[in-house]
């Protein structure tokens, strides 16, 4: 039995479709504690985990760790805001490909410019653009799948025969991973280069309220 199988190809197309995005319209717009925050999160985004009747999407330690480590500006009287929510589900997103630190750097220009920043355009807008431009890509992201499925099946057409299987799969696992290492060093790339603009923005500030003192 080869990896040229309806069954696995399906089922990993279909996981795409199980991707769920919280759209912004249904997330309370009042104030949240945080076991409500816990308990909406975990339960729109659970069916997405690898394990969705063991894996925690979001816990109180977790909240408590994106606070210390600063991706998550303060709750107000213990309560979380829409905003919060909306950081929490980029976060979700991030921890799995980027460091705490790189984190850091991505949200700082965001949690500054954006969150609770009393204009029109705020993080909310930020949010619905980003996730209904990914929305359009799962599309795209299937035919790379179905593309990568078929080149790992025309490979080791010459190997032992109770190899091939298995090693079909690899080469399916290692196309994919390929795309996932490539891509992750770009995101590095473009994240030193804002860890750069943040640090010279803060100094030009130091600057400026230097000269504004004398």
């Amino acid at each position: 039995m080869t990896i040229n199988s309806e069954d696995l190809l399906n089922s990993i197309l279909d996981s795409l479709d199980r991707i769920e995005y919280i759209d912004p319209d249904d997330i309370p717009n009042i104030d949240l504690y945080m076991d409500q925050v816990t308990t909406f999160v975990d339960r729109r985004l659970r069916s997405s985990s690898r394990n969705p009747e063991e894996d925690k999407v979001l816990t109180k330690t977790m909240i408590n760790n994106y606070a210390k480590n600063n991706l998550l500006p303060p709750p107000v009287k213990k309560k979380y805001s829409k905003e919060h929510i909306l950081l929490l589900i980029f976060i979700y997103y991030f921890k799995g490909i980027l460091s705490i630190s790189d984190i850091q750097t991505l949200f700082r220009p965001i949690t500054e410019e954006f969150f609770q920043n009393g204009q029109e355009f705020d993080l909310e807008d930020v949010y619905r653009e980003i996730m209904s431009v990914g929305l359009e890509h799962v599309q795209t992201m299937k035919e790379d799948v179905k593309e990568k499925f078929k080149e790992s099946e025309r490979m080791f057409a010459d190997a032992p025969e109770k190899n091939k299987a298995f090693l079909q799969k690899f080469s399916f696992i290692c196309l994919l991973s390929h795309d996932v290492y490539v891509k992750r060093l770009m995101i590095e790339k473009l994240i030193d280069e804002l860890a750069k603009e943040n640090a010279a923005s803060t100094n030009n500030s130091k600057d400026k309220n230097e000269k504004d003192k004398k």
